[in-house]
């Protein structure tokens, strides 16, 4: 990993967020020239320049909304990892124009700056809920990658190579289930479950830098990357918490919140013939065709068979104590819990 970034200049739109802060602390350790922390939030930006204290990392701060604020940051920079999002469920349910104007359009002025300003490669950070899409925010991250793919389709080989990397939940950040089921623990509260049954695609932090890693290292114009990610029911992680925490708290299922799904897809059923299993990971390869493709209503796949998409529900299911043996390797009592 050391020979990648070397002296070059990266970039992480919305980099104070949780894969920003880990990402930036994994590559401290690297030969890098900068690394330039693009985001809104100053009070964000001054903790974690409190809590690296490096000269090497500068504070961008403005809005991937507006196209000069990430023009300017975007300029002389060799790689650009663009994890900035809407990602609450909730709140891009009552506002899906802001997660419009965030997810997509936001992406789109990252990757028209980035090409502009030739970049050597951007990776966009997306979601398991782009795949199958029933609520705003996941419509919104599937139409960013759509974006990001259209772009690609229009480039030469010396131009900036745009590739996706999709996660499943990653626990311990901000906002997500862990965290909140933590407090709930430590506060002495039942633990308020959706559904027990539901199914979720479980993966570290750590575990999402090596993905974006692997993409850097290995990603061709257009693609997809998926981590291959054991799953758990909502249910058994709740249990595992409990558990560690050698608490007794009591479980209360509260009924489904808006657009929750029962499971989540990392590749749809349509991409799996496209879909290459590499190690830990899996490579969708972009559907190269462009408008003047006629020709497919004349020649069809008659090799074509029936594929499963690959879910949370099929993968591979931890049981309370394989899922307590994988959540005691992470800092559950870290201050972003």
């Amino acid at each position: 990993m050391i020979n990648i970034f070397k002296n070059k200049i990266i970039l992480v739109t919305g980099g104070t967020g949780s894969f920003g802060k880990a990402f930036i602390k994994k590559l401290l350790s690297t030969n890098f020239k900068e690394i330039r922390v693009f985001s809104r939030d100053e009070k964000k930006q001054e903790e974690l320049r409190n809590q690296i204290n490096n000269n090497k990392i500068k504070f961008y701060i403005g809005d991937t909304r507006d196209a000069k604020s990430i023009d300017e940051a975007c300029k002389n920079v060799d790689f650009i990892f663009h994890a900035a999002a809407l990602k609450q469920v909730p709140s891009c349910e009552f506002y899906p124009l802001e997660a419009i104007k965030t997810n997509i359009y936001g992406t789109e002025n990252t990757i028209n700056a980035a090409i502009k300003h030739r970049v050597k490669k951007l990776i966009l950070l997306s979601t398991d809920k782009a795949v199958y899409p029933i609520n705003a925010m996941g419509m919104s991250k599937a139409m960013a990658e759509k974006v990001l793919i259209a772009k690609s389709k229009n480039l030469n080989k010396n131009d900036t190579t745009l590739c996706v990397t999709r996660y499943g939940n990653v626990m311990l950040s901000r906002g997500s289930v862990i965290p909140h089921f933590i407090n709930q623990i430590k506060s002495n509260k039942s633990i308020t479950i959706t559904n027990p049954n539901m199914t979720r695609f479980m993966m570290s932090l750590s575990q999402s830098v090596d993905l974006v890693i692997y993409a850097m290292k290995n990603g061709k114009q257009g693609d997809i990357f998926v981590q291959k990610s054991p799953a758990a029911t909502i249910d058994t992680l709740a249990k595992a918490l409990i558990k560690i925490h050698k608490k007794n708290n009591k479980i209360k299922i509260i009924g489904i919140r808006h657009g929750e799904k029962d499971h989540e897809t990392l590749i749809s059923k349509e991409e799996m013939p496209r879909s290459k299993s590499e190690k830990n990971f899996y490579r969708i390869i972009s559907d190269n065709r462009d408008l003047n493709y006629s020709k497919y209503f004349k020649i069809g796949n008659k090799n074509y068979k029936k594929f499963i998409e690959y879910n949370s529900f099929n993968t591979h299911r931890l049981n309370t104590n394989q899922l307590m043996k994988m959540l005691q390797k992470l800092n559950l009592d870290s201050e972003d819990v």
